[in-house]
Parts: C-alpha cells; structure tokens; sequence
C-alpha cells in the first residue's frame, strides 16, 4: 500500500465504510453491481491496468482481481486498509486529489458510485480524463433520477442524481466520448420512490438510522416475498448487459466513456 501523507476532505460518513465492509458480501445491491460492471467491462475491455477511484473497501477491486484483470484501489483511510483485509493486492491510501497521478499515466480508471459525492462533477471528471491515456477507458456508476432523491442521500453526502441526459452532458461537457450507457436495478425503482422520495416530498422526516449495522443489513437483503421476481428482473438485466443492449430504466446508471485520440483538451 502506497500512503499521501496529507488527506482532503471527503462528502461521504466517516462510519460509512466500516459498515459497509460488513454488508458487502453478502448484499444483493453490492453484488448484482459487480455484475453489471463487470458485465460492461466486459463488452468494453480496457489495455492495462484500472484505478478504481474512490472505491471503497475494494469490493469491485477484488472482483475485478478474481477476474483476472489487473486493478488498482484508490481510496483514502479505512477503506484502503479493510481493502487491504479483502486481498486486493494494489492500494493507494489517497483521494484522486492527493495522489498526484501524472497527465497522460493511467490505462483505464473507473468511479463506481463516486462522482454523485463531489461537488464540481465536471472539475472532477476533466482531471480523471487528463490523467487517463489517449484511447483510455473510463468506467462509472452513479445514483439515477431525481425524482428518486431523499434522506438517503443526503445522509450519503450525495449532490445529486443523475438522469441519462445529464450524465451524457456531464461527460462530454468534461471531454469524454461515450461509449455506452445503461440503467440497471430496475426493480427498485417504485419501492425506492415510494418508501423514500415520497415521504420525502411530503416533508415527512426520515427516522431510518442509515449508519447502523442493523439497518444496512436489512436494505441489503432480498425482501423475501419477491426474491424470485427480483432474482429474475437482475437475469435480464445481466443478459442485457452482456450483449451491449440498455436497461430502460432503475435506480442506477452505468457509463463507459473513452478519452478521445488526438484530443486532449474539452
């Protein structure tokens, strides 16, 4: 593991991470994600090695590994060390920021849940492509639809949510192409809009305890009376995915978009 001795400050719980770490395994939400990465990455294959920016306790770094593919972690604090824990053999303890990569180094990088966490998305994303190579692959995931914002996410330290539209303009505003674009977890749309967004709306406030164990664990299961429909809805979405063809709709967005050759500035 390589350590920034200076570390910048971050929109995401201080407790987020650990708690997260004992969720993930077992978390229909953090391995159905895997998937469709994985999926995409799949149909989309970079040359080299990735920089998972900003993931966490490297739990689609140490997918992405298992696959065979060569990655890299960078994430500042716990996470790099519970990364660490989880077998992922190559962890810079560091945002982006501090890391310092050179213009023009990184093959591929990816931001899994990321972008939605900083303020200046666009300021962000031109510095991730000006580091990339020409040609270079960048693979990400964001929160979808603001109809869909709520307590949640502000506990989160979300921004915002994006639409398809949005993050497009987004990308390309930061000089990206774009070379694919899905939704995924279609089937947590109405129960995310009707259990969070609305009671949200209505100015009824959110008593969930977002930083317990107990409450991760329990958003991170199957709600058994639909687990059948649910495991078949996230099969479709996989097949999909895996021949290059969208999700029309869900609580997510999946993008791969590349750094223009012979182009290096938006």
């Amino acid at each position: 593991m390589w350590q920034t001795k200076a570390v910048s400050k971050i929109s995401y719980p201080g407790e987020a991470n650990d708690v997260c770490f004992q969720v993930e395994d077992e978390s229909f939400w953090f391995n159905h994600r895997n998937r469709c990465i994985m999926a995409a990455i799949a149909q989309f294959r970079p040359e080299g090695m990735l920089y998972d920016v900003g993931g966490g306790n490297g739990f689609v770094a140490a997918g992405l590994q298992a696959a065979g593919m060569e990655v890299a972690l960078v994430e500042p604090g716990v996470g790099a060390r519970n990364a660490l824990k989880r077998g992922v053999r190559n962890v810079v303890c560091a945002t982006f920021q501090d890391a310092c990569f050179r213009e023009r180094s990184l093959p591929a990088a990816g931001a899994f849940d990321v972008v939605e966490h900083i303020e200046d998305d666009v300021g962000f994303l031109r510095s991730l492509r000006e580091r990339l190579i020409p040609g270079g692959k960048f693979y990400c995931t964001v929160p979808a639809l603001s109809a869909l914002w709520s307590g949640a996410d502000e506990h989160a330290g979300h921004f915002r949510r994006y639409n398809r539209a949005s993050m497009v303009r987004t990308f390309v505003k930061a000089g990206f192409e774009i070379e694919f674009t899905s939704y995924f977890f279609a089937w947590l749309t109405p129960p995310i809009f009707m259990l969070r967004a609305v009671p949200a709306r209505m100015g009824i406030r959110d008593k969930a305890n977002y930083g317990s164990i107990e409450a991760a664990r329990a958003v991170h299961r199957h709600p058994a009376v639909i687990s059948g429909a649910v495991e078949a809805t996230e099969r479709w979405e996989l097949g999909r995915l895996r021949v290059g063809k969208q999700v029309p709709f869900g609580t997510s967005l999946l993008c791969v978009a590349r750094v223009p050759v012979g182009k290096n500035e938006a």
